[in-house]
């Protein structure tokens, strides 16, 4: 039972569900006390051992239905009426003892002749869907396959009714077996690959260009959504833990005297100055012409997922003139947010200086020296003035300034933008065209909170 507990702990953690050794070691000692045969207490047992949150106790329960039920074996048919059986084949088949359990019908001896053939196909090492096929042949040739086809040829070249109707149920038993090991190979996938797939699946969306030609797949869209909020998340529990750090090497005078009055003004608890972290303040400027639309709906949708670490944040859009969005996003899902943006101020011919002037005139009030303004466009503005002098006012106001740009770094000053000009006023400026770049950027923008 050992090994099958150290299977289940892989098919847990490719399922997401972090077990440590020393968690694996705790699971094989509460088994060894609660043992095998209730399976309800079981099941409890293990998963107050290695389950560690809600969203951990739903996966244990999948992948525990998953591994520790078996369907009942249909690989059998049911006795020849006829009596035809195992000494109506071919010579050979007498060597065979997949042929001899086939013939039986023995579905309990298939089943474990399956899954010993399966460890030795290593069909549990499975990590894509395109290895289902292969693995399932794999592990079919483990049990015997390669007999029983040969077997089946020779019955149908024979000239005798009843050997050739033996080799026909053989075959039907043959395509049972083939049907019942790709059922198991399945469920492998199920255990073991499934939420790889997906993890891959992630991986090359956070990669995706976000300003790609055609948009983004619908699909994609609703994925990449929830992958944004995971990494918000993520971000936001590494940095939402300390509010406070020790200024290391600056002793508290005062705090020290206070703690040694109790042991005669001896100070036996020495104590260090501390700092406040502070809550990062964001000001979001997004561009939503079209060909930032998508990245600034994923900048938003990133932001606003921070509400743990985030002490204040402010959205402002523009095309040609520039509005707050604050108001659209608290009465909308960020997901049709961007559209009813879109439905105010959108299909205008962009304006980078003018919006600059909407925003000075109208919200400078909201950037102080703990400020953070992160403005994300492609600073192409259709050669109108780009009004550098506002964002030099804005830079001297602020925290930092951080510009986000979907085009590459080759494209910057070409044509009608004017992205080298601004770069200039801009504590950072990067491109940033795909979910890794942004979190990356965002984590850096949280760091600079934290003192060193």
């Amino acid at each position: 039972m050992q090994t099958a507990l150290e299977d289940f702990f892989r098919a847990l953690r490719a399922a997401d569900v972090r077990i440590s050794p020393a968690e694996a070691i705790d699971a094989h000692r509460t088994v060894a006390l609660v043992g095998f045969e209730d399976r309800v207490l079981f099941k409890d047992a293990l998963c107050a051992t290695l389950a560690k949150s809600a969203e951990e106790v739903d996966r244990f329960d999948r992948i525990f239905e998953t591994f520790f039920t078996r369907d009942s074996f249909q690989a059998a048919p049911p006795s020849a009426e006829d009596g035809e059986g195992l000494e109506d084949l071919p010579p050979e088949a007498e060597q065979s003892e997949l042929a001899r359990m086939l013939m039986d019908g023995d579905a309990s001896a298939l089943a474990q002749a399956m899954e010993e053939a399966a460890d030795r196909a290593q069909v549990s090492q499975i990590r894509l869907s395109t290895q289902r096929s292969r693995l399932t042949r794999k592990l079919l040739e483990e049990m015997g396959l390669s007999e029983i086809e040969r077997i089946i040829a020779a019955a149908r070249k024979s000239e005798d009714a009843r050997t050739e109707a033996a080799g026909l149920r053989l075959e039907a038993a043959r395509k049972a077996l083939s049907q019942e090991a790709s059922r198991y190979v399945e469920r492998q996938h199920e255990l073991y690959a499934a939420e790889s797939g997906k993890n891959l699946r992630e991986d090359l969306l956070a990669r995706k260009a976000l300003n790609s030609e055609g948009g983004i797949d619908p699909v994609d869209q609703a994925m990449m959504q929830a992958l944004v909020k995971r990494m918000a998340k993520r971000l936001a529990d590494r940095y939402s833990r300390r509010r406070h750090v020790a200024w290391t090497g600056h002793l508290d005078v005062r705090r020290t005297l206070r703690k040694s009055m109790g042991y005669g003004g001896m100070p036996f608890d020495i104590v260090f100055k501390t700092k406040k972290i502070e809550k990062p303040s964001i000001v979001a400027i997004c561009d939503v012409s079209k060909s930032v639309a998508a990245a600034a709906q994923f900048l938003l949708t990133f932001l606003y997922s921070l509400n743990e670490v985030v002490d204040r944040m402010e959205a402002f859009a523009f095309s040609g003139r520039m509005i707050s969005v604050n108001a659209v996003l608290d009465e909308h899902r960020i997901e049709t947010a961007i559209l009813e943006v879109l439905k105010q101020i959108g299909f205008q011919q962009t304006d980078y200086g003018k919006s600059l002037e909407d925003f000075c005139e109208q919200h400078l009030d909201q950037i102080d020296r703990h400020t953070t303004v992160i403005i994300l466009g492609d600073a192409r503005s259709n050669y109108a003035d780009p009004r550098l002098d506002l964002l030099a006012t804005i830079q001297k106001r602020s925290r930092a300034v951080i510009w986000l740009n979907p085009e590459p770094e080759s494209y910057w000053g070409q044509g009608d933008s004017v992205m080298h000009r601004y770069e200039r006023f801009c504590h950072v400026a990067k491109q940033c065209n795909t979910l890794a770049q942004l979190e990356r950027i965002i984590e850096d923008v949280l760091r600079t909170y934290i003192p060193h």
